[in-house]
């Protein structure tokens, strides 16, 4: 087990330098001086060439390259080309609101979509669970940021009862973050009921029924557990398109995140501010994935005999 856990962790770091490498080459290809651009046109030779140095862009690319890397491993994330400031400060403060953000809408999902999965694939063919089951379909084809709009527009606009846009309460996370949950509860629930029934029609279950078992001692006992390993896989897929997810809601709710701090950048041909926060975007994403693989080595018993 050791050695998979190693092999899984050096994948990850050769795909976060090779998804490094992409970043940085793809934005530099970007044309125009971001010295000039920053400055205008109207900026004098000497006034580029400063800012330029102060930026770094007039050094040798393999050299800018080091000097971000090295940056991002010690917590420097570098000038930004457009104000010209440390980006630092408001990197992290912006990366903590977007983990609050998503986090907190997986948790809720993961807490909806156990039970109500369960429920459907103990419930199959009853009126009760086609019922449930087609709104978890209809929860799949509506996009989250549909649902944020329709949120704003009920329960902001129409009604009042909570703020609309901005950050910094308990209030400003309820109506994001149910754009996101419902959205990922029902794709979830899908995937936690399909996992359930294909358990339940398992020998081993036919089985411990024929011994005089329960279901519920079925489900609980055993079942569950070995549908838990599907349904770990598809949660880590699922929470990397919730970070995609996440930067829309961000837009639509102007949260203060990482999302809308890219966004701007990019609108301000920001290259620094850019390259950073897309690192960190495909870091945490390649992180998650790291995550469930080493899980998945720990837990499946089968992966554990092949090493």
């Amino acid at each position: 087990m050791t050695a998979r856990i190693a092999r899984i962790v050096a994948r990850f770091a050769a795909l976060l330098l090779a998804a490094s490498l992409i970043i940085f080459v793809l934005l530099r290809a970007v044309p125009g001086d971001p010295a000039r651009i920053a400055l205008g046109v109207s900026a004098t030779e000497e006034a580029v060439a400063a800012l330029a140095a102060k930026l770094g862009t007039d050094r040798p690319l393999a050299v800018q390259y080091i000097d971000w890397m090295g940056g991002l491993l010690t917590g420097d994330f570098g000038v930004s080309m457009a104000s010209a400031t440390d980006i630092t400060p408001q990197v992290l403060q912006r990366a903590g609101v977007s983990l609050t953000l998503t986090v907190t809408a997986m948790v809720l999902s993961l807490a909806i979509a156990v039970p109500v999965g369960v429920y459907l694939a103990r419930r199959e063919g009853r009126p009760d669970a086609a019922v449930v089951d087609g709104l978890t379909q209809l929860g799949i084809v509506v996009p989250s940021f549909l649902v944020g709009i329709l949120a704003v527009a009920v329960f902001s606009v129409r009604l009042g009862w909570l703020p609309a846009n901005g950050w910094g309460s308990p209030a400003h996370l309820v109506l994001p973050v149910t754009a996101l949950t419902l959205v990922q509860a029902a794709i979830l629930t899908r995937y936690v009921r399909g996992a359930v029934r294909e358990e339940m029609g398992a020998d081993y279950v036919r089985t411990a029924r024929a011994k005089g078992a329960s279901i519920s001692e079925v489900l609980f006992g055993s079942a569950l557990k070995n549908a838990a390993l599907p349904v770990l896989t598809v949660t880590g897929i699922q929470l990397s398109s919730l970070i995609v997810g996440a930067v829309v809601i961000e837009r639509v709710f102007t949260i203060p995140g990482l999302g809308t701090m890219l966004l701007t950048a990019v609108g301000n041909r920001d290259l620094t501010t850019v390259q950073t926060v897309m690192m960190l975007l495909v870091a945490f994403t390649l992180a998650v994935n790291l995550v469930v693989d080493v899980l998945y080595a720990v837990i499946d018993p089968r992966v554990r005999r092949t090493q």
